[in-house]
């Protein structure tokens, strides 16, 4: 995905075909596998060890456990369960330790490639990933493509409204958001009182927020209020993998960090359990937005 493509709505399977989740952590593999179910396909989720939730309930389809440093196994495993297309969600917090992995010889002539990926970032290892599966037959597909409901669509979500104050921080916010995310550091910046204050790294959104929640008491920000969370997804990002995401957790975080809201790049990210989303910002007063995507094709909103 380029900054001016939307998310397209596109069947992405067909009556015969059998998905495979690679399940992270937060709530999205739980989405896929219910909205798959929902329509008559029972998923296989191939569960990153260590690194789903527990109360995502991925145990009750079929499933295996496999660790990081088993992918090498990964191609072998999806066809033994007769897997066409595959998703990736959820978030993995680490990376495989590659002096651990026993490559076969499915994966030999691409360890020169997963060397360079690694040495590129989350995007560079992830576009390996979908190269690898690609190349082994499999389609890749996006969660987009399977829950299109996901997507974020462009204004207000809830009852409560952005002031004039909260545009200042929206804007500031933005822009270090797209800036990170150009150079595949983080998806998500925090701003207060018009100024950056915060920069998601490798730790991801939540731990954040935690760490804004722990500065609200440092003195360059002490009685300042209100605040805003940007997410936005990278320059260039591959749409089939890692988009930014919000959802109950994303609100309750912000609202202990003691921010005022949210926003979201429309068309370009994925809102999670949004009407209970929703209902827990107006409940703690906190506004959701999604934000116009950037770029004059990207403005239509989602294809």
């Amino acid at each position: 995905m380029t900054r001016t493509e939307s998310l397209s709505r596109a069947p992405a399977y067909g009556p015969d075909s059998r998905i495979g989740i690679i399940a992270g952590g937060g709530n999205l593999p739980g989405a896929i596998a219910e909205e798959l179910e929902r329509h008559g396909k029972r998923p296989f989720v191939l569960m990153v060890e260590g690194e789903p939730d527990p109360q995502a309930g991925l145990e009750r389809y079929d499933h295996e456990i496999i660790a990081l440093e088993q992918a090498p196994s990964l191609v072998a495993r999806l066809r033994r369960h007769g897997i066409t297309h595959v998703v990736m969600a959820g978030e993995i917090k680490r990376r495989p330790r590659i002096a651990a992995m026993r490559p076969g010889l499915g994966l030999l002539r691409f360890v020169p490639a997963l060397i360079r990926a690694m040495a590129k970032g989350d995007d560079g290892l992830l576009r390996f990933v979908v190269e690898w599966l690609e190349g082994s037959g499999f389609k890749v597909v996006g969660a987009h493509q399977i829950v299109p409901d996901l997507v974020a669509v462009e204004g207000q979500f809830g009852k409560v409204a952005p002031t004039a104050q909260d545009w200042r921080d929206l804007e500031a916010a933005r822009v270090a958001a797209e800036t990170i995310g150009a150079l595949d550091i983080g998806q998500g910046a925090v701003a207060i009182g018009g100024r950056t204050i915060a920069l998601e790294g490798i730790e991801g959104t939540d731990a954040m927020l935690e760490r804004v929640r722990d500065l609200r008491g440092h003195g360059r920000l002490a009685g300042k209020q209100r605040g805003v969370l940007v997410k936005c997804a990278k320059p260039g990002q591959e749409a089939r993998t890692d988009l930014p995401s919000v959802g109950p957790r994303t609100v309750e975080g912000a609202h202990a960090a003691g921010l005022a809201g949210i926003a979201v790049e429309a068309g370009h990210s994925l809102v999670l359990d949004g009407p209970e989303m929703i209902a827990r910002a107006d409940a703690l007063g906190l506004f959701v937005i999604g934000l116009p995507p950037k770029g004059p094709a990207a403005r239509g909103g989602v294809a």
